[in-house]
């Protein structure tokens, strides 16, 4: 278990770019191959590598748990065929104007929280989906939570100016620790440098020692050279 550096196509925003379940981890086709399986090893997950509605910021627009996935209805043939033969959960397709997910949902095996901007019925779809209680909530005082934290089965890393009420809430909805922190020196959107799992976390490659240590602690994974 571990905390490693990484970037995808020359970027430290690497959760931008990428996303990571306990089962998968997304990461898009123009990455090489090679590089995108080590990623996978470090998570202990099958691989899904692919773009996502044509474009390689994969982790802004799907957002995923181990139950199901959220993609948005410009999504391809080809891409959902890859993402159906390593997934075996639901796949939603997104009938709305919005398209970042992963942006928009926070999410792990007990939880989500959503954008409060979302409408019921759309709740209610990402809750199916995701096979957990999805929870309107912010983040900072922000909607866009998905992009503000990161959430395994293990802990929650979020923005530091993390309200006490807010962290309550993440508490009720993951049901593990919450702490908070920053990624790639300094930057407060944990979720745009950030994928992690119960095994390990992948940090953007201008995360710090001191960062990197945080986010051992608070998703509970041991840092290790690699």
């Amino acid at each position: 278990m571990a905390v490693y550096l990484s970037s995808i196509v020359g970027s430290a925003s690497i959760g931008v770019y990428s996303l990571a379940t306990e089962k998968i981890v997304i990461i898009p086709a123009m990455v090489p191959r090679g590089k995108a399986e080590k990623t996978a090893e470090w998570l202990k997950t099958k691989l899904v590598h692919t773009s996502i509605a044509g474009s390689v910021l994969a982790g802004a627009l799907a957002c995923a748990n181990s139950n199901g996935i959220l993609l948005p209805n410009s999504i391809r043939e080809e891409e959902l065929a890859a993402i159906k033969s390593c997934f075996t959960g639901s796949i939603t397709i997104m009938e709305t104007k919005k398209t970042a997910y992963g942006n928009l949902v926070l999410a792990n095996d007990n939880g989500a929280l959503v954008d409060p901007r979302f409408k019921e019925r759309e709740i209610r779809q990402i809750a199916e989906t995701l096979g957990v209680p999805a929870t309107p909530g912010e983040i900072a005082g922000l909607p866009y939570v998905g992009s503000l934290a990161v959430a395994t089965n293990k802990g929650v890393l979020a923005h530091p100016l993390l309200k006490d009420d807010e962290r309550k809430v993440l508490e009720s909805v993951f049901k593990v620790p919450v702490d908070v922190g920053t990624i790639n020196c300094g930057i407060p959107y944990v979720g745009t440098g950030l994928i992690a799992n119960s095994h390990a976390a992948v940090a953007g490659s201008l995360t710090t020692g001191p960062e990197m240590f945080i986010i051992g602690n608070a998703l509970d994974v041991v840092q290790e050279d690699d």
